[in-house]
């Protein structure tokens, strides 16, 4: 296929606000593919490379070369491009990479420059996220989406399954397995305002403690064991903790699911930051010995050849008291009383945890999906802060200011910018703010909007973590919008004092 084709793809997904008009256009271009052009093609209109970044920024594209009149240029062809500038290093290195790129460039099209430019920057937004892309694939080929997004999490990225389902279709795909020491993609939560809503949902269900460190999976097969990120990275060598613990336990495979956290001398979780700060570096042993990590699971995904994601959750919890010990294992309670749960939250709470998860007890391990079967119950703190400017949006919230920049009032005069926020905005929301940050305008480019800072919005985060970002020293965790404060002026916001008082509390 020529790049043409998929560049043109891209500006139609990216013109259109439609969920489903989106997954046909994918789906169109997708289905004209060769078997071998479909990993290429999939990272692609995802907005990224199918192999690690090859240091080509903007500062490389900003003198290219005319566009070529006709397109000619193959799918192919680019990425043999691509993958070879990534792999050229030494002497001269840097003049062959860029005679490289500019052979690729001069014989693409205007549309194909934008296209490689945009993919290049990480600017490529045209709203085809993994699951769009997901869509797109089944429509292709015909096959229902849930059996593509399950061969999607047990390979852990997209490209192979739909190379295999485009050249094999339902054969192709049940070649995916889980297998130990070959990550999957997590399982994600939605969230409930309370343990009463959560078990309403619910019923009778399982509460456990929810700790505030760094999501790990681990992997054992004999005496080899790995551990990888929510994101899949290995982090093996990093945790040598985790690897004892798990060469402790009498099995020969296992799957599991838990996360790492830095905790005091009195079993209280040390601040966000300090578990990132070790867990994040390959970090000396002089570190190692100061900050341990402690290892604690909360789900069992494989034991000694037996797959346990189809199971129910009970059955997983079964077979994870069987092999692991109490000490390793997540605090968990079953009830369907809200009260009794609503003590078990407040427990957590007061050993300084993040909240509780509430998880359906016959729900399956849906990996890579914000599943209904878990629910994340936490005590948010909100504050009332001020927009300072906000930024155009991109995929469905194309057209409209969503991301907004948010600062509390300084004392002294003006304010202090504490982080970003798209998150908890409806449709009508961001149309009303989009109408009144315009009016409020100051300044703009293509990008960003800033505005006179008068518009006061409450936003509720997790948590206050320690930022060289922002001027202020703190940014917030996990901040969404609950509403517009219109009876507020600016004058009664939140003060950057309130905030740190927050974080030293």
């Amino acid at each position: 296929m020529l790049l043409e084709e998929v560049a043109r793809t891209s500006e139609a997904v990216a013109a259109t606000r439609s969920r489903l008009a989106k997954i046909e256009a994918l789906a169109a271009c997708l289905r004209r593919l060769r078997p071998e052009e479909v990993p290429v093609a999939v990272a692609y209109l995802a907005g990224e490379l199918p192999h690690a970044p090859i240091g080509v920024g903007w500062a490389s594209l900003r003198d290219r070369p005319a566009p070529a009149q006709e397109p000619s240029v193959e799918l192919l062809d680019v990425d043999a491009a691509f993958r070879e500038i990534g792999a050229t290093s030494g002497p001269g290195s840097q003049a062959r990479r860029r005679d490289v790129l500019a052979g690729v460039l001069s014989r693409a099209t205007e549309a194909e420059q934008r296209f490689l430019g945009g993919l290049l920057t990480g600017g490529l937004r045209q709203g085809a996220l993994e699951g769009i892309m997901v869509e797109a694939v089944a429509r292709a080929v015909e096959i229902p989406a849930a059996e593509v997004r399950r061969a999607v999490m047990l390979a852990g990225e997209l490209g192979p399954v739909a190379a295999a389902a485009a050249a094999e279709g339902r054969d192709g795909l049940a070649r995916f397995r889980l297998e130990p020491l070959r990550p999957v993609q997590p399982m994600l939560a939605q969230t409930a305002e309370g343990t009463t809503e959560a078990l309403a949902r619910l019923g009778r269900a399982a509460v456990e403690w929810k700790l505030d460190g760094a999501r790990i999976q681990i992997h054992r097969l004999g005496d080899e064991v790995r551990v990888f990120t929510r994101n899949l990275a290995d982090v093996t060598d990093r945790v040598p903790e985790v690897v004892s613990a798990l060469l402790a336990l009498p099995v020969e495979a296992i799957v599991l699911d838990g996360e790492a956290i830095a905790l005091a001398g009195d079993g209280r979780p040390r601040p966000f930051q300090v578990t990132m700060g070790r867990f994040g570096t390959r970090a000396a042993a002089e570190l190692r010995r100061s900050v341990p990590l402690s290892a604690f699971v909360f789900d069992c995904l494989h034991v000694d050849g037996d797959d346990l994601l189809d199971r129910p959750a009970r059955e997983r919890f079964t077979v994870l008291e069987a092999q692991v010990p109490e000490e390793l294992r997540v605090p968990r309670l079953e009830t369907d009383d809200a009260e009794e749960a609503g003590a078990f939250l407040d427990a957590a709470l007061a050993r300084g945890h993040e909240g509780v998860m509430v998880k359906a007890l016959d729900a399956p391990y849906e990996a890579g999906r914000r599943g209904a079967g878990w629910l994340k119950v936490k005590r948010a703190h909100t504050l009332d802060l001020v927009v300072l400017a906000a930024e155009w949006g991109h995929g469905r919230r194309q057209g409209w200011l969503s991301n907004l920049h948010l600062g509390a009032r300084d004392p002294a005069g003006g304010f202090v910018m504490l982080g970003k926020t798209f998150k908890g905005m409806t449709d009508a929301m961001l149309g009303w703010q989009t109408e009144r940050l315009l009016e409020l305008a100051t300044t703009r480019d293509d990008h960003v909007v800033h505005v006179r800072p008068e518009l006061v919005v409450e936003v509720a985060f997790d948590g206050l973590q320690a930022s060289r970002r922002y001027p202020g020293g703190l940014a917030l965790r996990f901040a969404r919008v609950k509403g517009y404060r219109t009876d507020k002026r600016a004058a009664e916001a939140d003060t950057i004092d309130t905030v740190r008082a927050l974080a030293s509390g």
